[in-house]
């Protein structure tokens, strides 16, 4: 890759980190108006990266199931379920879109070939 090339990627990677920061801020928002336990919200907060158990079984079903509990998709129909389950499913919602904005804000993010490539660039190494 070019130098600009990088530049931009870099950029564009920033901004997708800030994104998570402000996922992680609305979704404990969201967690405090619920009025919910926060102890619940400690015990659960971490839940999600159960999903990484995948990779026990082979490297292709560990990304899917990683990359299912870590996008989007599957706290907005958890959420969506709340209107016919109640408020449980809400702060359930919150709390993991909470987890994917931490994570995505500390520069963890979907898999891609292996379990330290994402679409967010190596993880653990610095990002030009």
């Amino acid at each position: 890759m070019t130098t600009a090339t990088n530049h931009t990627a870099s950029h564009a990677i920033m901004l997708q980190r800030l994104e998570g920061l402000a996922a992680v801020g609305l979704g404990v928002a969201a967690y405090y108006v619920l009025g919910q336990s926060w102890l619940i919200f400690a015990l659960l907060f971490l839940a999600p990266d159960l999903t990484m158990l995948g990779y026990l079984r082979n490297a292709t079903f560990g990304r899917l199931t990683y990359n299912f509990g870590h996008t989007y998709v599957a706290p907005a129909v958890l959420a969506l379920s709340g209107l016919v389950f109640g408020p449980l499913a809400y702060g359930l919602a919150a709390i993991w879109v909470a987890h994917i904005g931490f994570d995505r804000a500390l520069g963890y993010g979907l898999k891609l070939g292996s379990f330290t490539q994402t679409h967010l660039g190596a993880v653990g190494k610095a990002r030009a």
